[in-house]
């Protein structure tokens, strides 16, 4: 195989991999534990996503999807919650990934500080293999066909029913920003985090929270108690979904889905695609695009209506959908990695101007558009 190797960096540019790429010597063993896949003939391919490592491979059986994490990133068991959920969105016609299970009866392998796991390549042309996050859809047609197949993926999800995951870095959650006090439950969260501890020890992150966070909090915390729980995919991006004919023929990368809401979920994918984040950090304006939204709101809404209330609270999601995550990618950064550069990116960049971006001309008219759109 002569791909060059890669990885997508936090700024959309092209970076040397974090995490060393696949090879046949520990692909061979791994396969050991799956018969039924056959021995290994080739690696079609090294996926550029930065946070582990993963391929395409071709065995005497078909085509596989391997992935390797960093065992503090994602154990057995954590990557056994996700597959729970993924295996009961395909028993209700939702096309997620089929896992593939072990000799051991299990659906993920841990060797060492490594924990692998191996998909049936998936149906469907991967025509956004290269985009970076934040890049847009190819077309509005696209936008709308992945608001409906969002829609269809939270009706198959809302009777599974388990706890919130345990995983601890890299996770999309609902944990400090829909508390009554979300600086004191990430006060909590850093004293148990000797990573963020360090991180943090010399900023004054309280004043820089309260600035950019706690007002789209207040506008939030009224809306809380009419959403309902719901295991959600919570990365709904363009490059996350396969296609054939102009609809989603494969829904990719669970790796952040849990336990939170579903207009958590739409508001994720707005943010995902509507907005080119990568133009604010290169010194642009960052322009919505709103004929987006309309877009992957109607495709939603076919499925799924909304109701003039939902649309006030996915307005007041918006600002601060991505904030639980980007602390979490701050510690796996700081602590994982130890790598201060990226942390200060996750930190200041993502968490700190993506929240005050919303307060401004841009992120207003955004907001605004939702709460009229009906």
């Amino acid at each position: 195989m002569s791909q060059l190797l890669h990885s997508h960096g936090l700024a959309g540019e092209i970076v040397a991999p974090v995490w060393a790429p696949l090879t046949e010597a520990e692909l061979q063993p791994l396969l050991a534990h799956y018969p039924q896949l056959g021995t290994l003939q080739r690696i079609d391919w090294h996926s550029p996503r930065p946070f582990s490592a993963a391929a395409l491979i071709s065995t005497a059986h078909g085509e596989w999807f391997v992935k390797r994490h960093f065992h503090q990133v994602r154990s057995q068991p954590w990557l056994a919650e996700e597959h729970r959920f993924i295996q009961h969105l395909r028993r209700h016609g939702v096309p997620a990934p089929d896992v593939q299970v072990n000799s051991h009866g299990a659906t993920a392998v841990a060797h060492g500080q490594w924990t692998y796991e191996v998909h049936a390549r998936s149906p469907g042309d991967d025509l956004y293999r290269d985009a970076q996050s934040w890049s847009p859809f190819h077309s509005l047609a696209h936008a709308h066909a992945a608001g409906t197949a969002l829609a269809r993926l939270h009706l198959a999800a809302a009777d599974f029913d388990a706890a919130p995951r345990q995983a601890s870095v890299l996770t999309s959650r609902c944990h400090a920003f829909t508390q009554p006090d979300p600086l004191a439950v990430l006060a909590e969260q850093i004293a148990n985090s000797p990573a963020l501890s360090r991180y943090l020890a010399h900023r004054d992150w309280r004043s820089e929270l309260a600035d950019a966070l706690l007002p789209a909090h207040a506008a939030l915390l009224p809306h809380l108690a009419s959403q309902a729980p719901l295991w959600t995919h919570n990365d709904w991006h363009a490059s996350n979904l396969l296609w054939a004919d102009g609809e989603v023929r494969s829904v990719l990368d669970f790796g952040l889905c849990d336990r939170t809401f579903a207009l958590y979920d739409l508001a994720t994918a707005l943010e995902r695609n509507a907005i080119p984040w990568l133009d604010l950090d290169a010194g642009g304006v960052a322009r919505a695009d709103l004929a987006t939204v309309d877009a992957l709101l109607g495709g939603y809404a076919s499925v799924r209506p909304l109701s003039p209330a939902d649309l006030q609270a996915l307005a007041a999601w918006l600002p601060l959908v991505h904030a639980d995550f980007a602390v979490s990618e701050t510690e796996y950064f700081a602590g994982i990695l130890d790598d201060r550069a990226s942390a200060d990116i996750a930190w200041d960049d993502y968490l700190l101007r993506h929240a005050v971006w919303f307060q401004g001309s841009e992120g207003q008219r955004l907001i605004e558009h939702l709460r009229g759109w009906l």
